[in-house]
């Protein structure tokens, strides 16, 4: 807002997420101060607020609460938080290829794909477990490889951990009754 006439300004062409949501650039978030300062922040510019406002300040109101809501889901989930993290820090995002060293992984993710291609459904629940304990065990070497500023590690658990939120997604799709 202008500090003179309280309009609402344009947002930074490219703002640090981090910075906007008030959280310590870092993987390790508080997610309920993120929430609280996402509330805060949409309070403040959702564009509900602006309905009477010039169509100027309409506009930044929904671009302020699009950037809010992008920087809220990104650092809310691991995997995307770790690959802005890696952004920031000019490291590029592992390829799909870079994880094919790791021919004991590739099994493993081949084996959980092909229980999810079954047309019985009674295994889901199991695989949804088995996939729930992969990316919080992933989530946990990715903090730590952060915090010991093993970027290179990171990038490569990273690669993984969008391979089982893959299967989370192939998982979600089966549950939804067609």
């Amino acid at each position: 807002f202008c500090p003179g006439c309280q309009a609402l300004q344009p947002p930074a062409p490219r703002p640090d997420l981090f910075r906007l949501m008030e959280c310590d650039r870092s993987f390790r978030i508080d997610a309920r101060q993120l929430q609280r300062r996402f509330q805060t922040l949409q309070r403040a510019v959702h564009p509900d607020r602006f309905g009477q406002r010039p169509p100027k300040e309409q506009y930044y109101s929904e671009q302020h609460s699009s950037l809010i809501n992008k920087a809220y889901q990104t650092l809310l989930n691991p995997l995307s938080r770790g690959l802005y993290l890696l952004e920031l820090s000019g490291v590029e995002p592992a390829q799909e290829t870079d994880c094919d060293t790791d021919s004991a992984f590739l099994t493993e993710i081949m084996e959980i794909n092909e229980k999810l291609a079954e047309p019985k459904k009674d295994n889901l629940e199991e695989t949804e477990t088995l996939i729930k304990v992969k990316q919080e065990e992933l989530t946990r070497e990715v903090t730590a490889a952060f915090e010991r500023d093993d970027l290179q590690e990171a990038k490569k658990l990273l690669a993984k951990m969008k391979y089982f939120a893959n299967l989370e997604d192939k998982l979600k799709a089966k549950k939804i009754p067609s």
